[in-house]
């Protein structure tokens, strides 16, 4: 058998401006050997979007590379240092504990974009971890993270999974794997807050302007690009977490080291997306006081980026208390920026062209419905089409207070009359902001157990082939647009680590 040393590895034409430009903020490192390292998934459609060669990557070549076995040219693998506020309290290092950043590629595009592996041993950074991720956790990244694309929410990507040939201890034995993760970067806030505790302003002046360049190089000429900065990144993170409710998603864990620059949702661990509605949902094992809960999830972004506000200080006015002054200005109207994407993702998905205030009355009011009667969240969203289409059964059936709701629905209904396009078109946009697929919480650990306790991965390709067309009907997946049975056991998802 061919040794994989001898095999050509496929060419990443790598452009590492991270590690060019910001030495202090990483550590050179190498990853873990794997033992029999087995590609078990592939994101072709991602590899030909980031300008990669997917016929030489889906091979063995590939596994090693993906497995960290293999070094390709080019590549500078590092870890990443950030600090954080995990649940309320600062730790002033964390960094990158089992990530290794391979390098940069400049995709179709003209993007530029983080190549990453996620599971590939002990770091400087680990705090006495193993560094390693279990096969089930790699899984749940990859669904969530393709199923999030498919919705239209900036997210990091799942490139490929490996299998590493290992047991990984945790509660239980389980089959080792990497991921390999995409993100347009992987600056968090944490990592602004990891120089600013130290009181090294030259560094945070270093990243904040190698983000502007990098992500927004637009403000570059600004007259305070730094107080720009800032504005751009509390409006991206405002707009995605506007986007995160319209599709009744929970990050659970929203940490400062989880929030990203660039807008992206990352490090998918105990998320999850609800079925019955209500805005005190929390899945996470960990989060035992609802910080995180889904209604909960627009103050945190407030409060994340209040953090980032700090960090900036030195950076906006030579007068402290001028820079505290504007600063707090800014951060007091982040609530009202996220409320507006709010309120126009909520509109869009009762069919109403153009938001105004007088809609946020019916808006609130249809939630108010759905949680008194603990109705499924997307399903509430996606059946009124039907009603449109003169099919007011399947949704009406969702509700015990029918007198309620078909009381709103005769007030939503008059709304749309201002609306210039008809009731079928209507109907049809809004099947095309409402999915019928979500990654349903008892469809994706079926999928999970079935691939970690028998490998077999047939339930997880139904389901990522569902989710990943999340608007139109499937032929034959009928199952994955329906509720989970009900039962006495609240459903909870775990950190993954």
């Amino acid at each position: 058998m061919t040794e994989v040393s001898e095999l050509a590895l496929p060419v990443f034409n790598f452009d590492n401006t991270f590690a060019r430009t910001l030495e202090p903020f990483f550590v050179s490192w190498k990853a873990a050997e794997a033992q029999s390292p087995r590609l078990l998934q592939f994101n072709q459609e991602l590899a030909n979007e980031l300008g990669l060669d997917a016929g030489a990557l889906n091979t063995e070549a590939g596994a090693a590379i993906f497995s960290g076995n293999e070094v390709p040219t080019g590549s500078t693998p590092l870890a990443q240092v950030y600090a954080g506020h995990q649940f309320g309290g600062f730790s002033p290092q964390l960094g990158d504990g089992r990530a290794l950043l391979l390098g940069e590629v400049i995709d179709s595009n003209g993007r530029r974009r983080d190549i990453q592996l996620k599971g590939s041993g002990k770091t400087p950074f680990s705090r006495g971890g193993d560094g390693k991720a279990a096969l089930g956790p790699v899984l749940r990244e990859y669904l969530i993270g393709e199923a999030m694309h498919a919705l239209g929410i900036p997210t990091t990507r799942a490139l490929a999974a490996v299998t590493t040939g290992e047991e990984i201890y945790r509660e239980t034995v389980l089959p080792g794997a990497v991921l390999t993760r995409v993100a347009s970067s992987h600056i968090r806030v944490g990592t602004f807050q990891y120089f600013a505790a130290r009181q090294d302003t030259k560094n945070v002046k270093t990243l904040a302007d190698y983000c502007i360049e990098r992500h927004y190089p637009q403000l570059k000429d600004n007259d305070n690009p730094y107080l720009a900065f800032f504005d751009a990144v509390a409006d991206v993170q405002s707009a995605l977490v506007a986007k995160w409710m319209g599709v009744g998603f929970i990050h659970g864990v929203m940490n400062t080291d989880n929030m990203t620059i660039s807008g992206e949702t990352i490090d998918y661990g105990p998320c999850a997306f609800m079925d019955a509605y209500s805005p005190k949902t929390v899945f996470s094992s960990i989060d035992t006081h609802g910080r995180y809960a889904f209604g909960n999830q627009p103050s945190i972004l407030v409060w994340n980026l209040a953090r980032l506000a700090e960090t900036l200080i030195p950076l906006i006015d030579p007068d402290t208390d001028q820079s505290v002054n504007i600063l707090t200005e800014r951060v007091s109207a982040i609530p009202s920026t996220h409320e507006s994407y709010w309120l126009s993702e909520m509109a869009k998905k009762l069919g109403i062209q153009t938001a105004t205030r007088e809609d946020d009355a019916l808006i609130k009011d249809f939630l108010t419905l759905l949680n008194d009667d603990s109705v499924d969240f997307s399903l509430a969203f996606r059946t009124l089409s039907g009603i449109l289409r003169k099919n007011k059964k399947e949704a009406e059936d969702l509700y015990k207070n029918t007198s309620a709701f078909d009381e709103w629905v005769n007030r939503w209904t008059r709304r749309l009359k201002k609306n210039e396009d008809s009731p079928e078109q209507i109907a049809d946009a809004i099947d095309q902001i409402n999915p019928i697929y979500i990654p349903r919480n008892h469809m994706v650990e079926a999928a999970l157990a079935a691939a970690v306790d028998a490998t077999d991965m047939t339930l997880f390709s139904k389901l990522l082939s569902a989710i990943t067309k999340p608007y139109d009907e499937v032929a034959d997946a009928s199952d994955y647009s329906l509720p989970a049975p009900k039962s006495d056991v609240p459903y909870q998802t775990f950190c993954g680590t």
